[in-house]
């Protein structure tokens, strides 16, 4: 079964986490869900992600602000990193995407929309089905069940 590590910058984003970790459920992912801070706590990020491979496929990490959680956790494993951008007080949540969405050459972090957390849920599994067909049907019948929506409405 995946599991996936959906890592946050500060308790303030656990509000949005949820619709991430809502898609998760329906999806039958398992996840663990740590608040941990590039900035706060560097060497506790740093042990995360050096030992995450261990235990986990792919990890989500939102932040918001200056963003670089999620390209911090990128610089030391090799597993997949969805950044998700935090809509800040400042600059609306700019500031995060481009911080994220930003990364040099060769420490790649897929990015999603600023508080896009049900598109960075969906984006792993649409990774993880690689690995675990089961979540191609999930999925497929996800988009059905969107559609249906919009046509029902």
């Amino acid at each position: 079964m995946p599991k996936i590590a959906v890592v946050v910058g500060s308790k303030s984003d656990l509000p949005v986490i949820e619709r991430c970790t809502d898609i998760l459920d329906e999806f039958e992912i398992s996840y663990d869900v740590k608040v941990l801070s590039a900035h706060r706590t560097p060497f506790k990020t740093q042990e995360f992600a050096v030992e995450a491979e261990k235990y986990y496929d792919l990890i989500i990490a939102a932040a918001g602000k200056a963003a670089h959680l999620p390209g911090v956790i990128a610089s030391y494993t090799l597993l997949p990193v969805i950044g998700l951008p935090i809509k800040s007080s400042t600059l609306d949540g700019l500031d995060s995407l481009l911080s994220i969405v930003q990364m040099p050459k060769g420490i790649p972090v897929a990015t999603v929309a600023i508080d896009g957390a049900e598109n960075a849920a969906l984006l792993a599994c649409h990774i993880l089905s690689l690995k675990y067909p089961y979540l191609r049907e999930k999925l497929a019948n996800y988009r059905e069940k969107m559609a249906e929506e919009v046509l029902n409405n």
